[in-house]
């Protein structure tokens, strides 16, 4: 077998469902104390509404609301990163708290998990091979990036998203900077609470582990769904990825690397080429 082979059977098994499920399951016992599983499911709950289940629910309501405006919605536009001022240094400070707000998204589910025994690196948060891993989550970045980009422009065309403006930022200096943040913040705080703490609690309160890869991808999508039902199912499709890359290999840092470089391209890329590029 040539090398070039052999890695591509390494990707299949790494995205294999029947053996990502296996390791999923051997490596987090189910919770069987009556008082201990019902403060996680209110746990769950709670940490759900005041993060991306919230947020899901707004978007679902933003999906409604464009639906029933009189445009339809390609040519309706979802505008990311908003500017929330006129003075610079006032709208640098609101961008900055959106990132402190993504920062403590991220940090919840690792304290809330640490009270029970389980640290960051039961969940992936890992350093060993770290050059691995670095290449891992370009990869992941490629795999859905070029994909997602592709759908996008298709669910545009054929009118079933509205378009996405991912930056809404004056050209300030100050801009990169903060786009660059929002990206860490959003690969952080997603793929740390949606994939890695969602799963375990998941897995702990003994749901089944391809009902719990689809809870944590409907989710993903959920909340983005106030770019269109494209970004709904393409978000999903990443979400249902990157569970079983999860499941499989236990390393979350690929995973936020990858959503942090995809956002950075997205945010960044998109203020620097729309004054240029028409189909953006």
């Amino acid at each position: 077998m040539t090398d070039r082979a052999g890695r591509a059977s390494r990707v299949r098994r790494a995205l294999s469902p029947r053996e990502a499920f296996r390791g999923y399951v051997c490596a987090f016992d189910p919770v069987t104390d009556p008082r201990t599983r019902r403060l996680m499911v209110a746990e769950l709950v709670v940490v759900l509404l005041v993060t991306f289940g919230l947020s899901g629910l707004y978007s679902v309501l933003d999906l409604v609301s464009a639906l029933l405006a009189p445009e339809p919605l390609a040519g309706q536009t979802a505008t990311l990163n908003s500017s929330r001022s006129t003075h610079e240094w006032l709208d640098a400070g609101y961008q900055l708290l959106g990132v402190l707000r993504l920062a403590a998204w991220a940090l919840l589910p690792l304290v809330l998990l640490a009270h029970t025994g389980i640290g960051p690196r039961a969940v992936g948060l890992v350093r060993e091979r770290a050059g691995r891993q670095v290449m891992w989550g370009i990869a992941l970045t490629a795999v859905i990036g070029i994909p997602g980009l592709a759908f996008y422009l298709g669910a545009v065309a054929a009118g079933f998203n509205l378009q996405v403006a991912a930056s809404g930022l004056s050209e300030t200096w100050w801009r990169p900077v903060v786009l660059v943040l929002a990206a860490a913040g959003n690969g952080a705080a997603e793929e740390i609470l949606v994939v890695g703490y969602l799963l375990v609690r998941l897995r702990q309160l003994g749901v089944p582990p391809a009902l719990a890869l689809v809870g944590t991808a409907l989710l993903r999508g959920s909340y983005h769904l106030y770019q269109g039902v494209g970004g709904g199912l393409g978000n999903l499709a990443m979400g249902v990825v990157f569970a079983l890359w999860w499941m499989r290999t236990r390393r979350l840092w690929p995973l936020v690397l990858a959503h942090t470089l995809l956002d950075v391209f997205a945010f960044v890329g998109y203020s620097v080429l729309s004054p240029h590029v028409s189909w953006l």
